[in-house]
């Protein structure tokens, strides 16, 4: 009786052993899969229903260094019948993409409009990784997704410039130009998106203007029929560099 009962708590402990031992194995991938499905119902519920866009550039005294340029957005609605068209997933990067797709007749956009789509089709792309060290391009990938949805902005409703100028004994004493946008955006769809060599992002968007106005019943005047923007995003922060060269410079005169 011992000896069976040793022999069944051995079996009992080498059944938790490889179950241990493939839920850890598996944690990762399935983590990684999750956020990547995650990410893709941002990406579809920003395409569709829109978000709200609020950027800034400054540059100061004609010097790019003292460029900065912040972009933010904000999106919140309730949606169904999102699918999974694709699920990859890269064990040596852990990185996963997954593809996802709605179709919609109706959706109430981030204005309050209600459109009737009927019946298109919806689909967007996402990238995930439980590792940090592997998360460089996707995040440079994000990036310059709200590149282009600002550059779409830009282009579509029109950003607010300022500008101030001093000149003191004929020598520039003081340049500050500053743009600002605040707009809504919805409908834009992701044609392409990639990376170059030195691993920045890119992603090209378009923007079916004369779709939205026959979608919306009215026209939309001032502005081409279809818009395409490049948004892009870097990896690395190597501009930091250049920044700081220029406040020691400015700190020492």
């Amino acid at each position: 009786m011992r000896i069976k009962s040793i022999k069944a708590a051995f079996v009992l402990f080498l059944c938790i052993s490889v179950a241990g031992g493939l839920a850890w194995a598996g944690n990762k991938r399935i983590m990684s899969i999750r956020a990547a499905k995650v990410l893709a119902e941002r990406a579809i519920v920003e395409s569709v229903h829109g978000l709200k866009v609020r950027a800034t550039e400054t540059v100061e005294d004609m010097v790019a260094a003292s460029f900065v340029g912040k972009t933010e957005s904000k999106t919140s609605a309730r949606m169904k019948g999102i699918k999974y068209e694709e699920v990859v997933y890269d064990p040596e990067k852990d990185i996963a993409k997954v593809t996802a797709s709605v179709t919609l007749d109706t959706i109430t956009n981030v204005d309050g409009e209600t459109l009737n789509l009927g019946g298109k089709v919806f689909r967007r792309v996402a990238f995930a990784t439980s590792t940090p060290s592997m998360a460089g391009p996707i995040r440079a990938l994000r990036a310059a997704e709200l590149d282009a949805y600002k550059q779409l902005i830009k282009r579509i409703v029109g950003f607010q410039l300022e500008s101030k100028t001093t000149v003191e004994n004929y020598m520039l004493k003081s340049d500050v130009v500053k743009t600002k946008v605040m707009a809504t955006l919805y409908l834009a769809e992701v044609t392409d998106f990639g990376w170059d060599e030195a691993g920045d992002a890119y992603v090209k968007m378009v923007l079916n203007v004369k779709e939205i106005a026959e979608i919306l019943g009215e026209p939309i005047v001032g502005t081409e029929e279809v818009i395409e923007v490049e948004g892009q995003g870097a990896q690395e922060d190597d501009f930091s560099t250049a920044q700081t060269g220029t406040a020691k410079k400015k700190a020492g005169k």
